[in-house]
């Protein structure tokens, strides 16, 4: 058998959305690295591993330096993460290697030679024999050589030696030793960064030998029960056919305008200033959706459910009915709790798990402001999410508020209307002394639409379409005349 026919077998991490980006988890009796700064969970992440190993029966051993053992089973059972039943090898600055706990002593303190190290760990390694292994940290031993030649060289020898022996390895290092920790990513199978910014965790797979895996940072989370990680959202292309049915608002003034209704499976934008009704026309949708197509589920960035629910009873939209019959689900999204990586992994799981077909993104200036992460990446994201979404023939709405009180200067405020099969603008208007609204459509990329404008307004009754403006020029510059508007002579 040729080297290229021998199986690859691979072990859990742990961690669910590591192994996925590491495409099935780590490779059996390799060497993996986590990297990072202090306090961005390396030892955490090295919990989850020792633990999924007990998990399987596996005998593990943790070889560690800076924290004591009953340390280290006090943190991780803050987690709900048990490593009770592990050994523990302690290579702190009194280099005793076991714990005084007899649980946990392989060898005498006294039989110990700081200069002999390897020797003691390949017996520990050969009286337990272990299945997976954690160094935290793999830098420390690098106290115990005399040159950074005979620390590569220890670690030639070691991860050798573990090899052999079967043996999966997981080891940590702060990367402010910087030639101590060049050797060790040179030597390890794969590379996992660790990073914490002032607003988010993230993680990266650098390198992962023999699998590849998926690449870009991703998002972390620290939980009550401990490490999370959210891959970021990976459109597929779809094989399905596309489905043309119409989506209706229940409006029939306004259905007329775009033929019955935007297809389903498209992204819809609705724009305009704050305060016009955009939200109040996308719950109209989406209450019809929930009906027609079944589940939809709202996500609110920047308003209370009790106002939102308040409005829509006052407004004659059933939003009580709908969410007892189990077809309309809201979620409101607290400010800076989530990543873009993990909102994407809520609308996946209400997708693929609770079948909505329909959902409403309220808006964009709250997803920017409220998710983590930069404006430009998180444009990027609910780029990426949309795609998803429609190539699982979801239907999206989404809210975008413009800037100006009056006209309409671009069709939405964050240059993303690339992403739009359509697009519905509600702007204000100065008409004979009063201050007025109209809608309009700008965009139907599956079907024609009737280019008039409408007056638009918010009643007890609901949302109220008028007759269409006919006589009128400068309406997209908020100042309608009556007539055509004048052509300048040059």
């Amino acid at each position: 058998m040729s080297t290229n026919d021998v199986p690859i077998s691979q072990i859990s991490t742990g961690v669910d959305g590591l192994d996925e980006l590491l495409r099935g988890g780590f490779i059996k009796s390799r060497m993996y690295l986590v990297t990072g700064e202090s306090g961005t969970a390396k030892t955490t992440l090295c919990m989850h591993y020792l633990h999924e190993g007990l998990a399987k029966d596996e005998t593990v051993l943790y070889i560690h330096g800076e924290e004591s053992a009953e340390e280290l089973t006090v943190n991780a059972a803050q987690f709900g993460i048990d490593i009770s039943g592990l050994e523990f090898l302690d290579m702190g600055p009194d280099m005793d290697f076991f714990t005084d706990d007899p649980a946990y002593d392989l060898v005498e303190s006294s039989d110990i030679d700081q200069e002999r190290y390897t020797d003691v760990i390949h017996e520990a390694i050969e009286e337990i024999d272990p299945t997976r292994i954690v160094i935290d940290p793999m830098t420390q031993l690098r106290y115990l050589e005399t040159s950074d030649y005979h620390f590569r060289k220890r670690l030639l020898s070691f991860f050798r030696f573990l090899k052999q022996r079967g043996v999966t390895v997981l080891a940590t290092a702060t990367m402010g030793q910087k030639t101590a920790a060049q050797d060790i990513l040179s030597l390890s199978d794969g590379v996992i960064e660790l990073s914490r910014g002032e607003e988010s965790r993230r993680i990266k797979v650098r390198k992962n030998r023999g699998m590849g895996q998926i690449e870009g940072d991703h998002g972390v989370e620290i939980r009550s029960n401990g490490l999370e990680v959210y891959p970021r959202i990976r459109p597929e292309p779809s094989d399905r056919d596309f489905d043309p049915t119409p989506v209706g608002s229940g409006i029939s003034e306004l259905d007329a305008m775009v033929n019955g209704g935007f297809e389903r499976g498209t992204v819809t934008f609705i724009t305009g200033p704050t305060g016009v009704g955009k939200t109040t026309l996308a719950t109209q949708y989406l209450a019809q959706a929930s009906r027609q197509l079944g589940k939809s589920v709202i996500y609110l960035f920047e308003e209370r459910i009790e106002t939102f629910e308040h409005r829509c009873r006052s407004l004659g939209i059933p939003i009580d009915e709908l969410q007892e019959e189990g077809v309309l689900s809201i979620q409101v999204i607290e400010p800076k709790a989530l990543s873009a990586e993990e909102f994407a992994g809520k609308v996946q799981t209400e997708v693929e798990e609770e079948g909505a077909e329909t959902v409403m993104i309220d808006g964009v200036d709250g997803y920017t402001s409220v998710i983590q992460g930069d404006e430009e990446e998180l444009d990027r994201d609910l780029n990426s999410l949309t795609r998803y979404l429609v190539n699982r023939e979801v239907t999206v709405f989404i809210t975008d508020a413009t800037h100006e009180v009056t006209g309409l200067s671009s069709a939405t405020s964050h240059k993303i209307s690339q992403i739009a099969d359509n697009l519905i603008f509600i702007s204000y208007i100065e008409l004979q002394g009063s201050l007025r609204k109209v809608i309009g459509v700008l965009k139907k990329r599956t079907g024609g639409f009737k280019s008039s404008f409408r007056e638009f307004e918010i009643t007890a009754n609901g949302v109220e379409i008028g007759d269409p403006m006919t006589g009128y020029s400068g309406i997209l510059h908020g100042l309608p005349e009556r007539g055509p508007r004048p052509t300048t002579e040059s």
